[in-house]
């Protein structure tokens, strides 16, 4: 049934030339895991979009509503938090796929002629990606979205002549606020997505012309007419030059199996995390609260060390020069490396910059993670429920450590003698159907509320 089915969308829309293009191309030295990041990174494009257009949905871009519309889709609608999980994790993955792909493309030197202008298609993907992660930080219009975008756009004021008018348009006025998130939600949906989609196409429409560059060694091209004999060529066409590469497989079925496999793969890792790690917000974005310290994604954490160690008048050196300079070497750099070879160790040069910079990075991060776990952080929900607990004067009747009154039991260490969440709730939905006789009144308490107070509560323990 099938197969007749695509015999007749094949009469009409002629499927088997791009069938050809898409699944028969061959693929130098054959099938490897190595080659897995490219479609690993699509796929996981794909899956942030999915999930993103089910976010918008029930996603508010204004500053009145935006950080209650996340609160929403966390705790009311069906699986939401699963979603808002799977496109946070989503996007930690595709910026990890996507620098090793760039790595392993950078390591086989398959950036080399006639795939100069592959590269530098894949370093503009590359750099959209952080837009993505930059953009959609600010979404969430918490305290730490807010003021680490406000670092950022700062940052960007530091570049000369043209710095003021870039803060300018990324915050659409003076000042961030309800224009600065329509404006980053829009570009985060609209603008990014679509210039992305369009580049994925050229990148692999640029693959398709000048083939993939296969392994380092054992995979050399050939020009020849099918015959022996070494220096033949036949064209196919005019300007067409047939190749064939020693010990070449076209890409199915093998190299689509193991694609298919690491996708799945992919999917279960960021499902898992999704479901089992928490990325709770912290409080609901406050303009005037200048004390707050935000901490930006993994991914921009060693850059964030970096700005902590260039101060006063290097500070340029740090916000826009250094990025910069690096992100025009890495565009240009199959002209700067005029080594033909391809073998990492016939590459020195090459090789040590990409080592040395990867050291620079994996330091600078593993430094700020150690300062990051060393300072202990409140559970945002255990700060909203002890500011629940002052907003409704519960201290007037309960006692904490010596503080507030004695009417009611003291709270010191109830998260000790009753550590059930479950009686907590029901306890603050309802005082009589726990605990007949109490006093205690109902307060207008809503789930969440109920949530953060409970949070709270089970923290009151004697220290350890």
């Amino acid at each position: 049934m099938a197969s007749k089915i695509y015999e007749w969308l094949d009469s009409r829309l002629k499927l088997t030339p791009l069938e050809n293009s898409l699944l028969n191309e061959p693929i130098p030295g054959g099938a490897s895991w190595i080659y897995v990041f490219g479609s690993a990174t699509l796929f996981l494009f794909v899956l942030q979009a999915i999930t993103g257009m089910f976010l918008a949905v029930y996603y508010a871009p204004t500053p009145d509503h935006a950080y209650d519309s996340i609160r929403f889709i966390e705790t009311q609608v069906a699986f939401g938090a699963f979603v808002r999980g799977l496109h946070h994790w989503g996007a930690s993955a595709m910026v990890t796929a996507i620098g090793l792909h760039m790595l392993q493309v950078f390591l086989y030197g398959a950036y080399n002629p006639p795939r100069e202008a592959l590269w530098m298609v894949g370093v503009v993907l590359f750099l959209i990606t952080l837009g993505f992660a930059f953009t959609g930080y600010l979404l969430p219009w918490d305290q730490n979205a807010y003021w680490a975008t406000q670092v950022g756009i700062n940052m960007v004021g530091t570049v000369p002549v043209v710095g003021d008018l870039l803060v300018r348009l990324l915050r659409a006025g003076e000042t961030l606020g309800a224009l600065t998130l329509s404006r980053f939600f829009a570009v985060h949906v609209l603008f990014l997505p679509a210039t992305l989609a369009l580049l994925i196409m050229l990148h692999l429409f640029i693959l398709r012309r000048v083939g993939p560059a296969g392994p380092w060694r054992g995979g050399r091209e050939r020009r020849t007419s099918g015959e022996s004999g070494a220096g033949r060529e036949a064209t196919a066409g005019p300007g067409v030059v047939e190749r064939r590469v020693r010990g070449s497989e076209t890409f199915y079925p093998r190299q689509v199996f193991m694609d298919a496999v690491v996708m799945l793969g992919l999917f279960f890792i960021v499902a898992a995390l999704a479901l089992t790690v928490s990325f709770p917000l912290t409080d609901k974005a406050d303009p005037s609260d200048t004390s707050f310290v935000p901490v930006p994604e993994w991914y921009f954490l060693f850059y964030y060390q970096l700005l902590k160690y260039v101060h006063g008048p290097l500070e340029p050196l740090a916000t826009w020069i250094l990025p910069g300079l690096f992100f025009l070497v890495l565009l240009f750099w199959p002209f700067l490396d005029r080594n033909p070879a391809r073998h990492p160790m016939a590459r020195p040069i090459a090789l040590a910059s990409g080592a040395g910079f990867l050291v620079i990075v994996f330091v600078l991060l593993g430094i700020s993670l150690r300062d990051l776990y060393a300072v202990p952080r409140l559970d945002p929900a255990v700060a909203q429920g002890k500011a629940i607990y002052t907003q409704f004067g519960c201290a007037g009747c309960h006692r904490v450590h010596g503080v507030g009154g004695a009417v009611g039991p003291d709270l010191s260490y109830v998260g000790d003698t009753r550590p059930d969440r479950d009686w907590h709730s029901r306890h603050f939905r309802d005082p009589q159907s726990v605990a007949p006789g109490s006093i205690m009144p109902k307060f207008p308490l809503n789930d969440q509320q109920i949530g953060d107070l409970t949070s709270y509560v089970l923290t009151l323990k004697k220290p350890t």
